[in-house]
């Protein structure tokens, strides 16, 4: 009798998958995975064993009974996953660990190896087939390094097996979803859609000096695309059409070196959703995914709803992807089936880091390690796109001599300096004023403006200049991540909607730095608290946008009056500022070389995080064989305050809430919930909890019901008198 593997129920009839069809099945995909970083025998070998287990009585016992197959059979949940790394490291001993971890962990995760020894230590079970596999097995690559490449060289053979176990066992369980992963455009055809729709956006746009610009920098990227695989960069002042150019480079150079798919990683969530619906526009949304999410399917025990949750997570198999920095590097370094999984799709890909600006100091010496081995090992090329391009080559160091590292080798530049693009888009004169104000002070600089813009680095300082601010003239709005995603993308359409109507005379506008980046908006006059000169840049970016006034104005001003910066990058970057030696025209690449040389050269580490109070070094738990992954998955994180999403009583977000509470989980429905949710971070949310203000509708699904606790101009309220009422009583 055939050793089962899966079993469904179609119709009144019970239909069986055998491991033996399973494994071959899984082999065949995990080794065409795996091919393309030269190791495909590896998954063929990792598909052939990750489920000997299941050759197991009791494995054979407990599926029957679970599925409902023979509901009264007596069974105990029987582990299986252990039993393959066993084989693997008794018939492959020259490839331990990197093929018994990824089996023993295609489950439950990469284990640390202390952990690894332990499953390994077990007895085989006398019910399984031990007949060895007839393969011989050898690392391709000639030039790995252990140090820096062996975790991921670990996690692409596990995100082989991963996706191909998935996918096999979706192909049989659940044919209809499978069927919904096909027919996607290929790179050439996108690319002439690209070509197609920048030459009629070109042709009915004036010939202004702006327009002349991002045509030249669009003919710059499709001459320099044909360059091998390598670092290249995009420097771009403001409103030079850096998005667009980019990805017309990277589709270009995708093409000409064999390459599978562009990869888009973006730091702010506002920026993908606009470059996600720039692009589907262009390319239709079936080729390309926007991947980001406020639910986190990790966080769920419940083995059934957390297989519904993954219905709702890609493996990134598509042309185009527009993610977030978390997402990406926080899956390279992670060890989880659900974050790994699309790993092996970043392999002969095309990575675009769109603000590169924003990479956390905390991890750049990892993370740049992460970039060379994508590079040598898997055939990944990197564009590094922004309007002040940090120092990512040669040598990098900090205020400890040991913590210097050499960064990339080369890095090629797509538009040269002599270009001088940030004189041709001059449109803004930056005025400086590190004196301390108060609140106060800096409502009344803004009032004295028609049209203006101030951006602040917290929440905080958003509600309390814009509370001071009259609303009983023009427009007046206020912007921050305490508003959900559709708050916040209503209110920029109204807030651009409004500009164009030059009958609104009077406009005024505060933010966090959410609509730093990437959101075209055009105000005469831009405030910005004291920041980096990076930030500065970025908000200069919305001043005289489109050169309708000869120099716009950029007022950086400091709240110390109220209280000091927040501790941490804000304040570091600042401070890199204000050390600046010399005098520098702002905008020049000269001055951002000297603050990125001020800024690192007070880093104490360049590779330290802490998690439960102990300082942890990637290169420590990673740069060796007997790595330790999950102890370094949960030490790199790169937000350091943990925050939990909380759907908001908001227009419709009750009513998902009530259809997810009906109807369960499906993917669309997770999608809408996401935009009616509030990241709260853990002192906010113990406020909410403590109160009695916040619900678990589902497991990892929070919400807030009361409308008390959300304002339609600010958001989220987390220090109300509800709050207050509620500690009295």
């Amino acid at each position: 009798m055939d050793i089962i593997s899966h079993i469904r129920k179609n119709g009144q009839v019970w239909e069986t998958q055998s491991n033996d069809e399973h494994q071959h099945g899984v082999a065949e995909l995990a080794s065409r995975f795996a091919s393309d970083f030269g190791m495909g025998e590896w998954g063929r070998v990792l598909g052939l064993l990750h489920d000997k287990g299941k050759e197991q009585d009791g494995f054979q016992r407990y599926i029957k009974k679970e599925s409902g197959y023979q509901p009264d059979i007596k069974a105990l949940k029987t582990p299986h996953a252990y039993v393959g790394a066993i084989l693997a490291k008794q018939q492959f001993p020259q490839a331990f660990p990197l093929l018994s971890n990824a089996i023993a962990g295609h489950h439950r995760g990469l284990y640390d190896f202390g952990d690894l020894k332990s499953q390994l230590a077990q007895d085989l079970p006398s019910d399984v087939n031990t007949i060895a596999i007839d393969s011989t097995l050898s690392i391709p690559q000639k030039n790995i390094q252990i140090k820096t490449d062996f975790h991921h060289l670990q996690r692409m053979l596990f995100s082989c097996l991963v996706d191909a176990d998935r996918l096999d066992t979706e192909a049989f369980m659940n044919p209809e979803q499978a069927r919904l992963r096909k027919n996607k455009a290929t790179l050439g055809q996108m690319y002439e859609k690209l070509l197609a729709h920048l030459e009629a956006l070109n042709a009915s746009s004036d010939d202004t000096e702006v327009n002349r610009v991002r045509r030249y920098v669009q003919q710059q990227c499709i001459e320099k695309s044909n360059g091998g695989i390598d670092f290249y960069s995009l420097t771009v002042p403001t409103g030079g059409g850096k998005t667009l150019a980019s990805v017309l480079w990277a589709l270009g150079h995708a093409i000409k070196n064999g390459q599978h798919r562009v990869i888009i990683a973006i730091p702010y969530t506002s920026i993908i959703v606009q470059t996600a619906a720039t692009l589907k526009d262009i390319f239709g949304e079936e080729n390309v995914l926007e991947h980001h999410s406020n639910v986190n399917e990790e966080d769920i025990s419940d083995d059934e709803l957390a297989k519904k949750y993954q219905l709702a997570t890609e493996n990134w198999d598509y042309p185009i992807v527009v993610t977030t920095n978390v997402q990406l590097f926080e899956s390279l370094f992670s060890n989880a089936p659900l974050a790994c999984r699309k790993l092996h799709n970043i392999v002969k890909s095309v990575l675009v880091l769109d603000e590169v600006q924003t990479l956390p100091l905390q991890f750049l010496r990892p993370i740049v390690d992460t970039f060379k081995t994508l590079k040598r090992l898997f055939g990944t090329s990197v564009l590094f796109t922004t309007a002040s391009q940090p120092t990512l080559q040669g040598t990098i160091r900090g205020t400890n001599p040991m913590t210097a590292f050499d960064a990339l080798p080369k890095i090629y530049e797509i538009i040269p300096e002599s270009a001088a693009l940030h004189e041709k888009l001059r449109r803004v004169e930056i005025d400086i004023n590190d004196l301390p104000q108060s609140y106060d002070e800096v409502a009344a600089a803004v009032m004295q403006h028609p049209r203006v813009l101030c951006i602040v680095n917290t929440r905080r300082d958003a509600r309390e200049i814009y509370n001071r601010l009259p609303k009983d003239e023009g427009i007046c709005l206020h912007l921050s991540r305490m508003m959900c995603p559709e708050h916040v993308r209503q209110t920029i359409q109204l807030l651009k909607e409004a500009l164009k109507d030059e009958q609104n005379t009077i406009i005024r506008v505060v933010a966090t730095q959410l609509i730093e980046a990437g959101v075209d908006i055009d105000f005469p006059v831009v405030y910005r608290q004291q920041a980096g000169l990076d930030s500065i840049l970025q908000a200069a970016g919305r001043c005289n946008r489109e050169g309708l006034q000869k120099l716009g104005t950029t007022h950086v001003f400091s709240l110390q009056k109220e209280h000091t910066l927040p501790r941490g990058f804000i304040t570091q970057t600042n401070n890199a500022r204000l050390n600046m030696v010399g005098q520098f025209d702002w905008f020049s690449p000269d001055a951002m070389r000297e603050y990125y040389r001020q800024l690192y050269s007070k880093i104490e580490s360049f590779d330290e995080t802490v998690f439960d109070k102990v300082k942890y070094s990637m290169h420590e738990l990673l740069y060796k064989q007997d790595a330790e992954f999950e102890q370094a998955a949960h030490c790199f994180r790169l937000i350091d305050d943990k925050t939990t999403a909380v759907v908001v009583n908001w227009q419709c977000g009750m009513e998902f809430v009530e259809k997810l509470e009906k109807e369960g989980v499906t993917y669309q429905l997770l999608k809408m919930l996401s935009q009616y949710s509030v990241n709260v971070r853990q002192s906010d949310m113990q406020k909410l909890m403590q109160s009695g203000a916040v619900e678990e509708v589902r497991e990892g699904v929070f919400v807030v019901s009361n409308p008390a606790f959300y304002d339609n101009k600010v958001g989220l309220i987390t220090d109300n008198q509800w709050l207050e009422e509620t500690y009295i009583l």
